[in-house]
């Protein structure tokens, strides 16, 4: 199929509403081309899209910071500060500010990913893959596909692993995994010591939901936004004008908790060793000996 013949099925998409005759929305992203043995899925190319604007935006908006901000750095500052008044007090005092750069990228990024199914022609630009002779969708939602929220899942993970052991350090965290948490001046003997056995038997269940971790996050935020999208493509499929116009909105709010859930989850797993260990630090010193 010639370069002409695709972009004229391109053009014609948009007037013909081919979403509806796709038939809704594939559940894995379909490669576009490849880069020698790797595959290059059109959920992929709305990523990395999405990724530049981010970054251009923002540099546009912020340009050199100044004093007294102007609107763009602005709304940048309050976009900063809101979310390390909010993760601050989750991950704890000390590891607050080496996570933050993590935590605001999460949000930002996977917040404007999720919207990215409401822009003008994403999930609305079809062309005929010239091997199957099927409909596929040119641009596709990166978190409507799980091998995108997977990434964002072993990331989020790999640098939670890193920063309990950065500043928990290995005893500490091996302490609150497998450690007995009773009190031994408040527990009587004959019932702490085989506490050891229980808590150890409780901390072999916490390694196995840990290593369920990143399969919860990706599925939680595939599940979400690949519904929404297929329920736009529905919608859209009965009537282009004025149906889908409500579930614009409640896109726009499932996008945003989603976002904030994955951010908040992430915080949530730094803190329950990191804070904790400032916490026991704070109750050791006001101890009285």
């Amino acid at each position: 199929m010639s370069r002409v013949t695709k972009l004229a099925l391109i053009l014609a998409s948009l007037t013909t509403g081919v979403s509806a005759y796709a038939g809704g929305v594939e559940t894995a992203a379909q490669p576009l081309f490849r880069i020698g043995a790797l595959p290059v899925t059109n959920s992929m190319v709305t990523s990395w899209v999405v990724a530049l604007i981010l970054i251009v935006v923002i540099r546009l908006a912020v340009r050199r910071p100044k004093l007294i901000p102007g609107r763009g750095q602005a709304i940048v500052e309050t976009l900063l500060q809101s979310i390390y008044d909010l993760t601050s007090p989750i991950v704890g005092p000390k590891v607050a500010k080496p996570t933050f750069p993590l935590l605001i990228c999460l949000f930002t990024f996977i917040l404007i990913q999720n919207w990215s199914g409401l822009f003008p022609g994403v999930g609305t630009i079809y062309m005929i893959d010239h091997k199957s002779g099927e409909w596929m969708e040119l641009i596709r939602p990166a978190n409507a596909d799980l091998n995108g929220t997977l990434a964002l899942s072993v990331v989020a993970i790999a640098c939670w692993f890193y920063f309990i052991m950065r500043y928990a350090g290995p005893a500490l965290v091996l302490k609150d995994i497998f450690g007995n948490k009773a009190d031994k001046n408040e527990v009587p003997a004959v019932i702490y010591y085989p506490l050891f056995v229980v808590f150890f038997l409780i901390g072999i269940i916490e390694i196995v939901s840990i290593a369920f971790r990143p399969i919860s996050l990706s599925l939680r935020l595939f599940g979400n936004v690949f519904g929404g999208e297929s329920l736009m493509h529905a919608m859209s499929g009965m009537q282009k004008w004025g149906l889908p116009a409500p579930f614009y909105i409640l896109e726009l709010l499932i996008g945003f908790v989603q976002a904030f859930v994955f951010t908040l989850l992430v915080s949530v797993y730094i803190g329950l060793i990191c804070n904790h260990g400032d916490d026991h630090d704070e109750a050791h010193k006001e101890a009285p000996h």
